[in-house]
Formats: structure tokens, C-alpha cells, sequence
């Protein structure tokens, strides 16, 4: 493919993806009373999202991050003891000790384990087409203009058992494979953590300024379409890997109290612009990557914009420790949801390539 054609590419699929995407309607606006969804540039029916940018163009873009070889995982540990947002938890079993044999002439014995959780929004967690939706005066919708009750799985009786169309196997069947750019908001505004924001201005709301303004600082390219942006902020510094196996129950719990308490992250304008781009996904190292308390009292106003009106998924509750050391803003990401059918979303632990 010629330079132009691979620009032409990526330039048709922002001129199609960036549709209303200057401004946060408010419920009662007349964004959120018309027909958004009919400008879904994958059509009406489309289960995938942003996963669709995902062409041989922006694959061979992506892997030209490679420099020097270099490898790093990005996903948080999965623990009974871990951090969780709200009610959620992870509990883990070991059925038989051990849970099968001894078998043949070798004495094979084999361990299982059974989860109980809100597996796809607990740690490191990706926000498939099923899990934000928005209750606008049309009715409740989620991606693509779908309404709520047309959106599930039911099985017998009528119940629910899961997600149909919104179903976060869709996008699973394609995976991330893109530009990956970290933004380091923290060391942009010379600090170690950003704080929990308490009002519009708060430096812990990461503005479009604040993106464009750190990746110059950075020596980085301005963000192009198919890419995937993240966020550091400093926030998920509160439960590192290496560190938090060897806290007491006391410093944990006290660190998971101000973990939830509120966050850092991308406020109004930085979300408008992703949705100009397009990216294809956002990510960072808190657990919406929105700024919370919200500026203009939104509730994850990024959610309801990017991912339910555009497509655009989230990656939440990453860790940063090893591209920052290194100082690698650009990279090749590659990481895919687990074909969980009916499931909101999917835990896994992406990869950076450098």
C-alpha cells in the first residue's frame, strides 16, 4: 500500500468516526433526543466498535514502535486482597486438594480453580459494548442505539443470562492491535500522583490541552486515528504489583479506602478530541480513566461519549511502572478481551512492545 493510500486509510476512518463528537449533551439536550446512532460509520447493526479500525495499515504502523525489543505487561494482579470499585470482588477456590487424581502410571494429579466474581470489571478490566449504556428520554440505549431490554440474552422463563448483542465477544474477535501512546499527566504537571480533582479546574482533570501539551513535552507524535491512548496519573501508584503483596491487611485497606475515594483523569475536552481522532481505545491507571468527582457533574462522562456513542472502548486499571523507567511514550500494543460470550467486559494483561 502507498503512503498515500495509508493515509487516506486512516483519514476516511476519522472523517467517518468523529460524528458529535464537540460536546457532552446533557440528557435533556437534543443530542441525546436524535438519532445518534444512525451515524455509526460500521452501520446500525455493528457489534464490534473501534475494534474495526484494526487494518493491515494500522498494523504495520504499529509495530514500527518497535525499537529496541523490549517488553512489558501492563495488567494488575487478580487477588481475593485486591482493590475493587464498590461491591465488587474476586474469590477464588481451590475444589480437592488436590483436585484431581493420582492417575496412571505416572501418578498425575491436577489443581482447578473456581472464580467467583464480576469477572470482566474487576482489576485490570476492559469496558466492552455491554456495560455503559445511557438513560436518555428515548429510552434507556446502549451502543449503536440499541434499547436495554433488546440487548440481552435470556434464557428460560425470559430471564437474563447475559449480554446478546452487547455481548463483549463481538469485539473480541477482532483485539487491539494499534499505536500505543502514554500520556504522562503526572510528570507533565510535575508531580508525582495527580489529585483527586475538587473542582473544574483541578490539575487532576486532564484536559485536551494537558494530552497535547505532554506528549510535546515528551518528544511524542500528536495522537492519529487507530491509535490507543493511556493515561498515567499517578492514582494506581497506590497498589503497584511488586508492592502490594508485601502490605498488611491494615495498608491495604487503607490504600483501596483512598483509591475509591475518587480519581484523576481525562476530563471533557481531552474525551471530545479522542472521539475527533478517532483513538481506538483509552486506557489508564485508575478504574474509569475519567476524572472523578467529574467537572461539570457528569457521572464518567468518557463512558457515556465514547464508548456508547462512539464505540470507542476503555481499558481500566493498568500499570505504567516499567514504560515509565524506560521512558517508552510510544509503543505497539497488542491485547485482546477474552471471548467471554454475554459477558460486559474482560480482565487480561495487555502487552507492550518497544
Amino acid at each position: 500500500m502507498s503512503r498515500f493510500a495509508k493515509l487516506l486509510a486512516l483519514g476516511l476512518v476519522a472523517a467517518m468516526l468523529a460524528i458529535g463528537g464537540n460536546a457532552f449533551a446533557d440528557l435533556k439536550d437534543s443530542e441525546w433526543n436524535s438519532n445518534w446512532w444512525k451515524n455509526n460509520p460500521w452501520g446500525k447493526d455493528d457489534k464490534r466498535g473501534s475494534v474495526n479500525m484494526v487494518n493491515p495499515c494500522v498494523v504495520m504502523n504499529a509495530a514500527k514502535m518497535i525499537k529496541t525489543g523490549k517488553t512489558a505487561t501492563l495488567g494488575k494482579l487478580y487477588m481475593d486482597d485486591g482493590v475493587f470499585f464498590g461491591p465488587r470482588y474476586w474469590k477464588l477456590h481451590i475444589p480437592g486438594t488436590p483436585t484431581g487424581g493420582p492417575f496412571g502410571k505416572n501418578n498425575l494429579i491436577y489443581h482447578d480453580e473456581i472464580v467467583i466474581s464480576q469477572i470482566g470489571q474487576v482489576s485490570t478490566q476492559f469496558d466492552g459494548p455491554g456495560h455503559i449504556g445511557v438513560a436518555t428520554p428515548n429510552g434507556m440505549m446502549m451502543y449503536s442505539g440499541r434499547k436495554l431490554p433488546d440487548v440481552y440474552a435470556r434464557g428460560g422463563g425470559g430471564q437474563v443470562v447475559g449480554m446478546g448483542d452487547a455481548s463483549v465477544h463481538y469485539p473480541a474477535e477482532i483485539g487491539f492491535i494499534c499505536r500505543g501512546v502514554l500520556v504522562d499527566a503526572a510528570g507533565y504537571k510535575g508531580v508525582k500522583r495527580l489529585p483527586i480533582p475538587k473542582s473544574e479546574s483541578s490539575p487532576g482533570v486532564v484536559t485536551e490541552a494537558d494530552v497535547k501539551g505532554a506528549l510535546k513535552k515528551q518528544g511524542t507524535k500528536d495522537l492519529g486515528a487507530g491509535d490507543c491512548v493511556f493515561v498515567y496519573t499517578g492514582h494506581g501508584d497506590l497498589w503497584l504489583n511488586d508492592e502490594w503483596m508485601g502490605f498488611s491487611s491494615e495498608e491495604r485497606a487503607k490504600r483501596r479506602a483512598e483509591f475509591v475515594s475518587g480519581e484523576p483523569g481525562f476530563g471533557h475536552s481531552a474525551c471530545s478530541y479522542f472521539a475527533k481522532v478517532p483513538v481506538m481505545l483509552t486506557g489508564g491507571d485508575t478504574s474509569a480513566n475519567d476524572a472523578q468527582p467529574s467537572d461539570h457533574g457528569y457521572a464518567v462522562p468518557c463512558h457515556t461519549m465514547l464508548q456508547t456513542q462512539h464505540g470507542i472502548w476503555n481499558l481500566e486499571n493498568l500499570e505504567f511502572t516499567q514504560l515509565l523507567k524506560d521512558k517508552a511514550y510510544e509503543f505497539m500494543f497488542v491485547w485482546a478481551p477474552i471471548k467471554c460470550v454475554g459477558c460486559t467486559g474482560s480482565p487480561g494483561n495487555p502487552i507492550a512492545l518497544y
